[in-house]
């Protein structure tokens, strides 16, 4: 697999990839049409606490058809560490891809331009790295929201439940110590000599088909609240609902790419869609049926209730009380994307640019 993923990226960096790797490490950061969060996050990264001749930024830009281009074009006329790479493909792995092999350093960032870094960012990545002996380091996720109203603040009530995203353990808990992935991680260079690279047949799940196999080849992941970021999601609930669909659809066709990449809290939406819509035919039928449907339902609301009411949405009584039901909406919504994935058992997804306000 790693052949293919380094295919298509070698024939576009030219002198780029024969640059000498003299420094330690390497931030690289796909983008499309993300005027309005750029200047924060090369803010947050060229004003590092790390020796700044020691590190450098690389944009691969997916060609914005906004001003993205030409903002981050100011940061490389005046910071001699950020460059601007062009990604004809516009798509994330195969901009991923592109700025690692033009990347210099010995350590691998992996950046979003949707999220804001705090100033010892990328000194904690090369310390915990050290420290750890990890092969990958990462830290946990923290949802903020543009704007202060209602459906940005569902959508962060969301994404920042248990009730809401599973077990996904960089958006919902700040715990220390190897998991399974990690957003933004800091690589070492040798593991993508080992394992390859991202893999660009997938335009989503990139992140996890590639920290399967790293876990597969013996590689150890590890989490850190000392490198907490944060990161500007969709800004609607109806924004929200979309991305479910459009992500969820490749779930299938990634778990054809690598049967390890997935974990059941990204099928579980499915089968609770499943499970609903079979109660549902069966109450034209049987007695017990509509019963079964109501219990099930009503304990999806108490146990959305319990985690909404325990977490910070106590503070907001309003987003408290609807929690659950956009929870719902958000669950049915994954399970629709990923039940509709089945129809690339023996194709792929298409393939589109880069999208503003998804991450990576």
């Amino acid at each position: 697999m790693s052949e293919t993923n380094s295919e298509g990226t070698s024939a576009v960096l030219g002198r780029a990839s024969s640059a000498p790797r003299n420094l330690i490490v390497s931030i690289v950061i796909p983008m499309r049409n993300e005027s309005e969060h750029i200047r924060s996050c090369l803010d947050s990264l060229v004003n590092q606490t790390f020796s700044h001749d020691k590190y450098e930024i690389v944009v691969v830009d997916g060609r914005s058809t906004d001003n993205s281009r030409q903002l981050v074009s100011l940061y490389e006329e005046r910071t001699v560490s950020v460059h601007l790479l062009d990604n004809p493909s516009q798509t994330t792995p195969f901009g991923m891809n592109l700025g690692i092999q033009a990347a210099s350093g010995n350590i691998i960032i992996i950046a979003g331009a949707h999220t804001v870094y705090p100033a010892d960012f990328v000194e904690n990545c090369v310390l915990w790295l050290d420290k750890t002996g990890a092969d990958v380091v990462g830290g946990p996720v923290e949802t903020v929201i543009d704007g202060d109203y209602f459906g940005a603040r569902l959508v962060m009530a969301i994404l920042s439940s248990p009730f809401g995203v599973g077990n996904s353990k960089f958006r919902t808990s700040s715990e220390e110590g190897f998991v399974d992935t990690v957003p933004f991680g800091a690589f070492r260079r040798e593991v993508f000599d080992r394992v390859g690279m991202y893999n660009e047949r997938l335009v989503r799940n990139q992140d996890n088909e590639l920290n399967a196999r790293i876990r597969k080849a013996g590689g150890k992941i590890y989490q850190t609240p000392a490198l907490t970021t944060h990161y500007h999601p969709v800004k609607t609930f109806w924004g929200l609902l979309k991305y479910a669909v459009k992500t969820s659809r490749w779930h299938v066709f990634t778990l054809r790419e690598n049967k390890y990449s997935m974990g059941w809290r990204h099928i579980a939406p499915a089968a609770f869609l499943m499970l609903l819509f079979v109660l549902l035919v069966a109450s034209l039928v049987s007695p017990y049926a509509p019963a079964l449907l109501a219990v099930m339902l009503g304990v999806y609301i108490l146990v959305g209730a319990y985690f909404s009411f325990r977490s910070n949405t106590r503070r907001n009584l309003a987003i408290a009380f609807v929690l659950p039901l956009g929870a719902l909406c958000f669950h049915i919504a994954y399970g629709v994307g990923t039940l509709f994935g089945f129809t690339y058992l023996l194709g792929q997804p298409p393939i589109k640019p880069i999208r503003p306000g998804l991450p990576l």
